[in-house]
Parts: structure tokens; C-alpha cells; sequence
């Protein structure tokens, strides 16, 4: 039986106001215990919550260097130092970080790479474009993406992951692919990955994220191959957030 996760991706949001008084309303949820939630926050705020939230909730970072070690990558933050400060996931491949900052399946390898090296779940993004979507190319785009990284981590790498098929058409827009449009994705994940392991395909947790949240959450994770959500705008805001985690549990 997989657990579900719920996952908060705090993105490039908060003030040390702003996220305190997140965490405060975040401390105050009852929570299932039959899901794992955890929240994203920018590495500014990371030994914040964890000191304050880190009992209760998973804590993650957004991303990790291409190096598991410390050394001389100015801006960027290791995934030991990461695990050093109560990090246990780490997000790879965002859609916003191969769209803008153009990060490569080989960088994204090593980036995932180094995230097992640390001991920290890492959390490999997926998805489309709309472009790619209306041309009928979601199917292949995907295989495309999880294929280049089975290929340089060996798919028994994901024994030790998690998968979030995240349509870029659907984050932040407000539009959010039907529940049986991400179904028939989250199956298709799951089929690519039995190809290589049938073990490591039933176990694997699969997370939806794309406009996730309280209104439509039952009915996504109510989906036989969706196992919770990742969830962006919606997990700035404690009651909605615990909503959603709640339907997860249901």
C-alpha cells in the first residue's frame, strides 16, 4: 500500500513574517496520520521550519547542486548540506527550472544523483506544454523525460524516489487536467517504469501537481495511480493546505 504524500511548494514566496505566521496556522492542522505531508520552502526559510515544523511535517528544498560534496559552486547549496539542516526530499526538474533556467536531463541526472548520494528522496518532476498537449505529444514527452533519466540512474534509482507528473499548461494557471486526464498520465508513468521493474512501478509514489487544491483534491487523488499532490499556491495558505491533505487521507 503506498502512502500518500502532500507535497507544499513554497517557490519563491515569503518574508520572515509571512512564513511565520504560515508555519504557526501549518502547526495548528490535525493531519491524517495515514498521509506524509510536507512542505518546500525557499533555502532561506529551510532551518526555520524545520526547527519549528520539522516533528510534524517532511520538510524539502526546491532543488540541490550538481554535487552531493561542498565545494567552490558559488550560489549553490549542496544536498549534504541540505540533509545537515533536517532537508529528507528534494525537488528535481521543475518544470519552472528546466523552462527558465534551462537545466538539461543530463544536469538534472546529476542533480538526482546527488540526491540519493545524501540520503534525501529525490522528487523528479515531469510533464508537458500545452504546445505539446494539443499536438498529442504528452505520452512521448514524458517517456522522453523519465527514459534519459532511467538510462544515466539505472531504474533501480527510483526505489528510493518519488515521481510528479506536474502539466505545464496547468501550474499557476488555474486550469487543471481532468482527474482521468491525469490518470490515464499517472498510469502510463507507472507502465514505463514496470517496463524496467514491476516492483519498483508498484511502489512508486506518483504525485499530481498542476493547480491543486481543496475543491478538486478528493476527486484527483481518488485516481488509482495518484498518490497525493504537489502542491504550489494552495500550500501558502494553512487551512487550504490541511484540506488537502486531509482529502489525501480520505
Amino acid at each position: 500500500m503506498r502512502r500518500p504524500l502532500v507535497a507544499g511548494n513554497w517557490k519563491m514566496h515569503g518574508t520572515r513574517a509571512s512564513v511565520a505566521e504560515l508555519v504557526a496556522g501549518l502547526a495548528g492542522l490535525e493531519l491524517p496520520e495515514s498521509v506524509e505531508a510536507a512542505v518546500i520552502p525557499s533555502f532561506l526559510f529551510t532551518e526555520y521550519v524545520v526547527a519549528n515544523l520539522g516533528k510534524r511535517f517532511v520538510v524539502g528544498a526546491q532543488d540541490c547542486a550538481i554535487q552531493s560534496a561542498q565545494g567552490a559552486l558559488t550560489g549553490e547549496v549542496a544536498s549534504t548540506q541540505l540533509s545537515d539542516v533536517g532537508c529528507s526530499l528534494v525537488l528535481i526538474g521543475h518544470s519552472e527550472r528546466r523552462s527558465i533556467i534551462g537545466e538539461s536531463d543530463e544536469i538534472l541526472a546529476q542533480k538526482f544523483s546527488a540526491a540519493l548520494d545524501a540520503g534525501l528522496v529525490p522528487v523528479l518532476c515531469v510533464g508537458e506544454s500545452l504546445a505539446q498537449r494539443e499536438a498529442g505529444k504528452t505520452l512521448s514527452v514524458i517517456d522522453e523525460q523519465l527514459g534519459s533519466m532511467i538510462a544515466q540512474v539505472g531504474i533501480e534509482a527510483f526505489a528510493r524516489a518519488v515521481i510528479a507528473y506536474e502539466p505545464v499548461w496547468a501550474i499557476g494557471t488555474g486550469l487543471t487536467a481532468s482527474p482521468q486526464q491525469a490518470q490515464d498520465v499517472h498510469a502510463a508513468i507507472r507502465s514505463r517504469l514496470a517496463g524496467e521493474s514491476a516492483e519498483i512501478a508498484q511502489g512508486i509514489r506518483i504525485l499530481y501537481g498542476g493547480s491543486v487544491k481543496a475543491a478538486n483534491a478528493a476527486e484527483l487523488f481518488g485516481m488509482p495511480d495518484i498518490d497525493g499532490g504537489l502542491v504550489g499556491g494552495a500550500s501558502l495558505n494553512a487551512d487550504e493546505f490541511g484540506a488537502i491533505c486531509r482529502a489525501a487521507g480520505s
